[in-house]
């Protein structure tokens, strides 16, 4: 059974930082690209960050480039997402996701962890 297991999360003020993991397992993610989406109440679902297989190549969205790192363990199966200068518009319920694409941004996913929550308070 795969299973995509999102940790990390929690309340942080303003300013500071805060780094999620995501655990996959249940298959080989080796070919797979991962990434992080994000949820806030009463938004749709958007997307953060994505890195590919290989750790090579990494996607973020504007909102939060220069802010968070994506990266991803030589096993390839945690990815971990470094965020930092916190806002409180990044308050929102973070997911892990995987798929073979990158293309993975546009919200299209194999698999989808059950998400962490992150509040940043200002």
């Amino acid at each position: 059974q795969v299973q995509l297991v999102e940790s990390g999360g929690g309340l942080v003020q303003a300013g500071g930082s805060l780094t999620l993991s995501c655990d996959a397992s249940g298959r080989t993610f080796e070919n797979y690209a991962m990434g992080w989406f994000r949820q806030a109440p009463g938004k749709e679902r958007e997307f953060v960050a994505v890195i590919s297989w290989s750790g090579l190549a990494t996607l973020y969205a504007d909102s939060v480039k220069g802010r968070f790192t994506i990266s991803r363990t030589d096993a390839k199966n945690t990815v971990y997402l470094q965020m930092s200068s916190l806002k409180p518009e990044d308050t929102a319920k973070y997911y892990c996701a995987a798929d073979r694409l990158m293309t993975m941004y546009k919200g299209v996913c194999d698999y989808w962890g059950q998400g962490t929550q992150v509040t940043v308070s200002s």
